[in-house]
């Protein structure tokens, strides 16, 4: 490595890192202050040939002497060649403050581009580049590295933010390939991130722009917040930016499915599609009930329901069910694509709309050639007034008969969807106050299946709500957990994590709470909520988990609420994979 590049590596640690990663250098120390004593040696050769002087009058007029004598001989050598005196020229500026600073800031952006570059198959690393020594087996940067970063571009969205920058960093310093979208060209702005990452000018309120930044991107860091409490800023920042981004990626996903002539791994299968009278062939409504009351049948209303398309477009299952016990079915036999099992999907989405009841999906398993060992799973579903989509993974239903074996998706045949009066709630607003329980009226416009997947795909910064003050509080977390909803609908991979009030202060200090549920109180610091972005790119039990997080703190006497499980963080551990193993999916 060249002094310039030793010089970069010491003078920018401190901006490399930052502050909130002083965790990381605890190790790597010992290089860096290797590296840059050899530098002070270098500088000392360069600047003068005898020994530094040590304080007496007399050494300092040697010194002036010196330098006289120096400069001499560099005139000098520069008559008897004039590639000599160039050389020696550039010595002398590599000598002074301000040059040194310059090319070590050169030499250190050339090495960054190339470290970030290295997932590219058609780069050619030159093995005798001396900025190569970054990433070597025996570089200072090669025990951040992480296998499968060099192929993986990430789009961080919010890079300036508080939280963006030290992802940034961080993900440079493991070998990612990073862009960045920017909502100006500012040299200010600019300036704040490293020269090596790719930056995308727009918006996140702009679809056209969001388009062009997740070109050529495998994954998504969302950092962006709107930085004032006006519902217009909020919803353009944390809901429709955050449906923005997702849908882009969406299309982007299956472009390049199209292109391969496949479909893409991250799209749903279209189950029922609910766009015209012809949709509705192979479902049928079907009545039951549970028990035979004869003594109340004779007083009770009955049971109706249809499944019909109206005017408006819509398909509509409606009906009412008086009958003590009763209940109404709408099922169809499933028929899937050529080739397509629901094995290799997670769950199902269901955009409905209607008066807010709550129903009960039934998934029937088995041969279809021998309907006695049919096999039945439920899992309920609540819905609200107007429409709304809603996820049901597989691992939610449970077998109606306790004995039988957890649900295989392979075997998967009949899809029912069953409306009972029993364990109704009043749905919020004026339209449920006004309404029957024992009457339901359900929109359906399409039932897909949800990709899986073993990594994350699209990280969200959310928030708890706490440390937001009181008049903006519940516009904030409106606002956020519309985006978050969006990004469930989505289908994409996805991990949102809710930290506390975000600090200034060393990451890797303390240890942190992972819990679910909204009931933490404590801050973190910027550097941890960050280095849980970075983990769970490749963490699979981070995959569709929603989660609060915080630094450990002990409960107050009579308030605890859960036992705390605190992880320190820390590079050498993964302490991300068992805080989450023991949290709820699909939240």
């Amino acid at each position: 490595m060249t002094s310039a590049a030793a010089t970069a590596l010491s003078s920018t640690k401190s901006g490399l890192f930052g502050v909130n990663n002083h965790h990381h250098l605890v190790k790597t120390s010992f290089n860096y202050n290797h590296l840059h004593g050899r530098q002070q040696q270098r500088l000392v050769v360069l600047a003068s040939s005898s020994p530094p002087p040590s304080g007496n009058s007399d050494d300092r007029t040697n010194k002036g002497d010196q330098q006289k004598a120096l400069v001499k001989d560099v005139e000098d050598a520069a008559k008897a060649s004039p590639e000599m005196k160039t050389s020696a020229m550039k010595t002398l500026v590599d000598a002074s403050p301000v040059g040194l600073g310059r090319r070590s800031r050169q030499i250190f952006d050339e090495a960054w581009r190339k470290f970030s570059e290295l997932g590219q198959i058609s780069r050619t690393i030159r093995t005798n580049d001396e900025n190569s020594l970054l990433i070597q087996e025996s570089g200072p940067m090669c025990e951040f590295a992480i296998p499968g970063a060099q192929n993986t571009t990430v789009l961080v969205i919010g890079a300036t933010s508080r939280v963006g920058r030290i992802v940034v960093r961080k993900l440079m310093l493991r070998g990612y390939s990073v862009k960045a979208l920017i909502r100006n060209a500012d040299q200010e702005v600019m300036d704040m991130l490293p020269t090596s990452v790719k930056i995308v000018i727009g918006d996140v309120g702009d679809p056209a722009a969001l388009r062009s930044a997740v070109e050529g991107c495998n994954k998504i860091i969302y950092c962006a917040t709107a930085r004032s409490s006006i519902t217009v800023d909020l919803n353009r920042v944390d809901h429709q930016g955050v449906y923005n981004l997702s849908k882009a990626f969406q299309d982007y996903n299956n472009k390049l499915a199209q292109l391969r002539a496949g479909k893409s791994s991250k799209s749903k299968l279209t189950l029922a599609k609910f766009k015209s009278a012809e949709s509705l062939k192979g479902w049928e409504v079907s009545k039951g009930t549970y028990f035979q009351d004869e003594a109340a049948a004779k007083y009770d209303g009955g049971m109706d329901a249809k499944f019909e398309f109206s005017e408006s477009g819509d398909a509509v299952f409606s009906g009412y069910v008086f009958t003590r016990g009763g209940y109404v079915d709408l099922s169809t036999k499933l028929s899937l694509p050529l080739g397509s099992t629901l094995d290799r999907y997670e769950g199902l989405i269901l955009s409905i709309g209607g008066n807010g009841r709550s129903y009960v999906l039934i998934l029937e398993s088995g041969p279809t050639a021998d309907a006695s060992q049919t096999k039945q799973y439920f899992s309920r579903i609540s819905t609200k007034v107007g429409f709304c989509r809603v996820r049901v993974p597989f691992s939610s239903f449970r077998p109606v008969n306790p004995a039988d074996p957890p649900l295989d998706p392979f075997l998967i045949h009949t899809l029912t969807i069953r409306f009972e009066p029993r364990r109704q709630r009043p749905a919020e607003g004026a339209v449920g106050n006004n309404q029957d329980l024992r009457s339901f009226q359900m929109i359906l416009e399409y039932i897909k299946a949800l990709p899986t997947g073993q990594e994350t795909d699209f990280i969200l910064v959310s928030c708890t709500g706490s440390g937001i003050e009181a008049n903006r509080r519940e516009q904030v977390l409106k606002a956020k957990k519309a985006g978050e909803d969006s990004l469930r609908r989505s289908g994409i991979g996805y991990t949102i994590i809710r930290p506390g009030p975000l600090m200034e202060e060393p990451g890797g200090q303390r240890a942190l709470i992972f819990d679910q549920g909204n009931r933490i109180s404590q801050g973190i610091s910027c550097a941890d909520v960050a280095d849980i972005c970075v983990k769970a790119l490749h963490d699979s039990t981070a995959r569709n988990k929603s989660f609060d997080v915080c630094y450990e703190y002990v409960a107050e006497p009579g308030k605890e609420l859960y036992e705390l499980v605190a992880h320190l963080p820390d590079k050498a551990n993964n302490y991300l994979t068992p805080a989450l193993s023991a949290l709820e999916k699909n939240t």
